[in-house]
């Protein structure tokens, strides 16, 4: 029979204590997972999250590029490449992979070169080499090798969460033209990392539900909701096979553990960022990363623009990929027409 995993109790737990309420997609989907529990559904081996019902599948058409890093083994990289104009680099969030933009990448092709990686240890990328150290200037240099093989130098870098954190470093480094952060990581207090990290790890455990479960579950607006309610705002529109795919994303990371133990690190962010232009945008239905945090990216980055992502939740890309297309596009127009600014909307109400 398959049991609660330990993991997932002490996520809801954390939670619990950190937050005084679970959100109601997480109560829901802890009602869910010990449902399952007690009808003896199984679920795929930890670590790997094994898929017993389900054959591989198939390959994807991706490329590979390899960074060599000074003194170090080199760091291979899966990534795509479409689309003309200026180039544009794509980064995703933990637990994601490349597959996190698909819905935004077609609205800007036709004006941006887009690059769409898989970072490290997450969707097709083989994790960082042994021995090599999983922390920001690790990850700044191995970027920086992998742009010059790509033939890239200093490209607009937008990301999101993680890559949203990543996105900023590398332009303290010069290494990038614009940025453009969706909720970066790293601008948190103790207690709300706590609760983010509780949040994802509980998600993660979520996503190894068996496939029948899942499935099942996603073919409904209240399973959708369940199953990603922390994640999205506005879950119940997610088309199933989508949020199939990134819940297998999430389960299948290689280097989620590891990543959220670096994420523990003291100031992950310190300085500033002189004259490169950044945009940072939160949705306003963030459960993840709340968007209070980000008048602390525009305090220690006073030139920053600062976006509201109306309705969002903290993957803005699922929940509306026409508003973040535009949003990419405008920021990283010859001259950074986002300096500006743009009204911020009308506020949209949450999904409860």
């Amino acid at each position: 029979m398959w049991k609660l995993p330990s993991t997932v109790a002490r996520g809801f737990d954390t939670v619990t204590r950190l937050s005084g309420v679970l959100p109601v997609g997480m109560r829901t989907a802890a009602e869910l997972l010990i449902g399952a529990s007690r009808h003896g559904a199984r679920a795929g081996p930890a670590g790997t999250g094994g898929r017993p019902d389900r054959d591989p599948a198939p390959a994807e058409t991706v490329s590979f590029v390899e960074g060599r890093l000074d003194g170090s083994a080199a760091t291979t990289l899966a990534y795509r490449r479409q689309g003309t104009g200026e180039p544009v680099v794509l980064l995703h969030g933990i637990g994601q992979d490349l597959h996190a933009w698909d819905l935004v990448v077609p609205l800007i092709a036709a004006e941006r070169e887009v690059i769409v990686l898989d970072l490290p240890g997450f969707g097709r990328s083989p994790d960082l080499p042994d021995g090599t150290p999983r922390d920001l200037p690790t990850m700044v240099a191995a970027l920086e090798a992998v742009f010059t093989t790509l033939g890239v130098r200093r490209p607009h870098v937008v990301g999101h969460s993680l890559g949203g954190l990543i996105a900023l470093r590398l332009a303290q480094a010069g290494l990038a033209r614009s940025v453009t952060a969706l909720a970066p990581a790293g601008f948190w207090n103790e207690v709300e990392r706590r609760y983010a990290f509780a949040v994802l790890t509980t998600a993660r455990q979520l996503a190894r539900l068996p496939d029948t479960v899942v499935e099942r579950m996603a073919g409904t607006a209240v399973g959708r909701a369940a199953l990603t309610g922390t994640l999205y705002g506005r879950a119940d529109s997610c088309a199933p096979d989508t949020l199939v795919a990134c819940l297998h994303s999430l389960r299948q990371s290689v280097a989620f553990q590891a990543t959220l133990r670096a994420g523990r690190a003291p100031d992950l962010f310190t300085g500033t960022i002189p004259d490169i232009p950044v945009t940072i945008a939160w949705g306003t239905c963030d459960r993840i990363l709340p968007g209070r945090q980000a008048a602390r990216v525009t305090a220690v980055i006073p030139h920053a623009r600062l976006v509201e992502l109306p309705g969002c939740g903290h993957v803005p890309m699922n929940d509306a990929p026409d508003q973040v297309a535009r949003l990419i596009v405008r920021s990283t127009a010859d001259g950074h027409a986002a300096r500006a600014g743009q009204p911020r909307g009308r506020r949209a109400a949450c999904a409860s």
